[in-house]
């Protein structure tokens, strides 16, 4: 039985090409935090370092960002937020331009990165 591989670029067929610019826009910021693993899947890109700290969906023109937290994220910018164990909660915010890609956004993923060590 043979296993799928997955690409990032697989990701991105068919999308707006500003999909990917928000995309490569996003990994620049998160590698000044330090090393950031991307692992392609079926329907997502998770981000991990030790463990997975975000996730990526592409759309037809916007990226959908899930944050993994400590605790909810309170911010009318969270579309969805669910509670999947006692202390992690997954948020899911969406990125339309790159200049979603800000420093409230990033402050929330440092947090998230920090909890994945």
């Amino acid at each position: 039985m043979t296993v799928a591989q997955y690409s990032v670029a697989d990701h991105f067929q068919g999308k707006d090409p500003h999909v990917r610019l928000i995309y490569d826009h996003l990994l620049v910021q998160l590698r000044e935090l330090g090393s950031i693993d991307e692992q392609p899947k079926k329907t997502s890109i998770h981000l991990a370092r030790a463990v997975g700290f975000a996730g990526v969906q592409t759309r037809k023109s916007y990226l959908l960002l899930n944050i993994r937290s400590a605790q909810p994220i309170e911010s009318p910018r969270v579309l969805k937020a669910e509670q999947v164990s006692k202390n992690r909660y997954h948020q899911e915010v969406k990125l339309a331009t790159v200049n979603d890609i800000d420093d409230e956004l990033l402050a929330w993923l440092r947090a998230a990165y920090e909890l994945s060590a």
